[in-house]
């Protein structure tokens, strides 16, 4: 679910910062940067893990700026396919349902990744999954297992078209840049305490 991903980029010190450590301020610059962002085919970025190399500051001509080649390692969200993962249910859409990891939000189950037995209640909007001997429901807030089938990465820039504007749960899908689809569909998944 989480691993170490090596980057290298270029960190621009301003002169009025110079004050600082530039361990402190470099790793600063880094994680504003990164942190709580996306990365295109790499994953969610949590924070910088740990500085790598760290080239002498160049002054750059006209800002003052000094430019630092850098090294890092980030910690990266990005579960595996088939990967169990625990979440919590945000919404219940006829579509399916959103679960959250509380730092990850667009995980989705679709209706045809849940159980064959489940329901889609409109009063109360909420999914139930109807077995012969009871009645669970996937209320928000209910810690659920799913199980990642796919992940899908999307461009900020192609998210216009007619079928998006008609369909919110997909429309939310495909504005996330990052975005997993995981099945709830098998004995051991869903809630925590069923099993």
């Amino acid at each position: 679910m989480f691993m170490l991903t090596t980057f290298s980029d270029l960190v621009q010190i301003p002169p009025y910062e110079f004050y600082k450590k530039n361990r402190d301020e470099i790793e600063d610059k880094i994680n504003e940067k990164y942190a709580n962002k996306v990365v295109p085919k790499v994953g969610f970025c949590i924070c910088m893990y740990d500085l790598l190399k760290a080239s002498d500051g160049l002054i750059g001509h006209g800002t003052g700026n000094a430019n630092v080649k850098v090294e890092f390692r980030m910690i990266v969200f990005r579960p595996f396919k088939n990967e169990i993962i625990n979440a919590e249910v945000k919404i219940c859409t006829p579509e399916g349902i959103q679960v959250s990891t509380r730092f990850f939000d667009d995980i989705y189950v679709p209706k045809t990744m849940l159980f064959d037995e489940c329901v889609y209640v409109d009063a109360e909007k909420v999914w139930v999954w109807k077995t012969p001997e009871n009645e669970y429901f996937f209320d928000p807030g209910t810690v659920v297992r799913v199980r990642v089938e796919r992940e899908t990465w999307n461009s900020q820039s192609d998210t216009s078209t007619t079928a998006l504007a008609e369909n919110a749960d997909a429309r939310a899908r495909a504005q996330a840049p990052y975005s997993i689809e995981a099945s709830i569909a098998e004995a051991g998944l869903g809630g925590e305490e069923w099993w």
